[in-house]
C-alpha cells in the first residue's frame, strides 16, 4: 500500500509505522526544529523497528511524494535481502 502525500502533509508521528518514500523530500522535525531533510528513496522511523522505541520525531512531506509504510516483516526482508539497505540504515542510525 502506498499513499500520495502532498506538500507539508504530516506523514508520521507517534504510533505511525516507519516508511519509505519516492520521489520528493521529507522533513524530519524534533522538538519543533527541522533536524533533517530526506530526499527520494529515504526512510524514516526505522529506529522504532530496530529497538522498539517510540517515535522521537515527526515527518512531514516537504514536496509531493508517495509513501509506503514498512512493517517489521518487510523491514527484516529488506535488511536480509538487500545489503545496501542494511548499510544505509546503519549509517543513518549512527548519526
Amino acid at each position: 500500500m502506498t499513499l500520495a502525500a502532498t506538500d507539508f502533509q504530516l506523514l508520521a508521528n507517534a504510533g505511525f509505522p516507519p516508511a519509505k518514500f519516492q520521489p520528493g523530500e521529507v522533513e524530519v522535525e524534533r522538538d519543533g526544529k527541522i533536524v533533517e531533510t530526506l530526499s527520494g528513496g529515504g526512510i524514516f522511523g526505522e529506529m522504532a523497528l530496530i529497538d522498539g522505541s517510540p517515535r522521537a520525531a515527526t515527518a512531514r512531506a516537504k514536496t509531493a511524494c508517495e509513501v509506503a509504510p514498512i512493517t517489521e516483516k518487510t523491514f527484516l526482508f529488506l535488511v536480509h535481502e538487500t545489503p545496501f539497505f542494511a548499510i544505509a540504515v546503519m549509517r543513518r542510525s549512527a548519526r
